[in-house]
């Protein structure tokens, strides 16, 4: 009853209605969809300054070797390993009881998916931030969007925390009207709104983090990336950290960031890029494999056109 009024509410006052993808979402995430979801692919980011001429699509195949790419000297986290990444200590707290796994369908692929992200910290207590291609393919929204905030394998396939399902996410514009192309990359980022009963999420998770906005070409020391990687040493069903300090990666518009310190590998797209309870960005790609020296780029968090992104969704889960 009250979940049927909290709806009729959101009607009236032009917000979200559950629509019955939101509906049917938590009974679709099942343990085994969950523990099956796919990871995301990385994103391409051929650029000549950061990457060779010759760059393949950065997906890591599940089966990736042993071989170090992120040199030794370059490695900043404590016991990292050869992508610079390790395990993070159970119970999280921190930011890392704010991130988690985002699960999505792609009713054309007929697959499921998994990804980072992270609460958000808004007035209607009630947003996670991932990447764009996490919520959106070839510019059709992705269906059974849900949150699961600081998931591990403990959990045994469902969060302890809950499964939150989306009932609106946006993206930029220029992400869904335009065709993938590595110039789309500063734009892959997209806010989802959840809802589970009459409870909202940051009284669940707590106060999210605070965006962090910064200006095209400016650097950012000091970040800790978090993901659920997936692969040869990686399980997918636990948070792993790397730090690093991000340049600017010298995209048009809005820009990217990237870290020399972390080459991210799948399943952690869409994973905050945090510092001191902020957060700077989002993993969107990385270095192909074959790259000695790998890298991670970060989608990061400007003005325009995230600044006008959270403000939307966040009016709008409030009315």
């Amino acid at each position: 009853m009250l979940r049927l009024v909290l709806a009729v509410c959101l009607l009236l006052h032009g917000g979200p209605a559950p629509t019955r993808d939101s509906r049917d979402t938590v009974g679709y995430w099942s343990r085994e969809r969950i523990v099956n979801a796919r990871p995301a692919d990385l994103l391409p980011f051929p650029r000549l300054d950061v990457a060779p001429p010759d760059s393949a699509p950065p997906a890591v195949p599940l089966g990736y070797g042993a071989r170090r790419t992120v040199p030794g000297r370059k490695v900043l986290t404590p016991g990292g390993d050869r992508l610079g990444y390790s395990l993070v200590a159970r119970p999280y707290t921190g930011a890392h009881r704010l991130a988690g796994i985002l699960l999505s369908h792609d009713p054309v692929a007929g697959t499921d998916i998994a990804c980072g992200a992270a609460v958000i910290r808004s007035r209607s207590r009630s947003l996670v931030l991932t990447a764009a291609h996490c919520l959106y393919a070839g510019g059709r929204p992705l269906s059974h969007v849900a949150f699961l905030p600081a998931y591990n394998s403990l959990d045994t396939g469902r969060s302890s925390r809950g499964v939150w399902p989306a009932v609106r996410v946006w993206v930029p514009r220029r992400w869904r009207e335009r065709p993938y192309s590595p110039e789309q990359l500063p734009y892959d980022l997209g806010v989802a709104g959840v809802m589970r009963g009459s409870k909202l999420l940051e009284e669940v998770t707590g106060p999210g983090l605070r965006p962090l906005l910064t200006p095209r070409r400016s650097a950012v020391k000091g970040l800790e990336l978090l993901g659920y990687p997936v692969g040869r040493s990686y399980p997918g069903t636990d948070m792993y950290r790397c730090l690093g300090d991000a340049v600017d990666g010298g995209a048009a518009g809005p820009g990217v960031l990237v870290t020399h310190n972390c080459q991210a590998a799948n399943g952690t797209s869409g994973g905050p890029a945090v510092r001191a309870g902020v957060v700077a960005g989002v993993v969107s790609s990385s270095s192909p494999l074959r790259e000695p020296a790998g890298f991670t780029v970060l989608t990061r968090l400007t003005p325009r056109p995230f600044g006008r992104i959270l403000a939307r969704a966040d009016h709008v889960m409030r009315h």
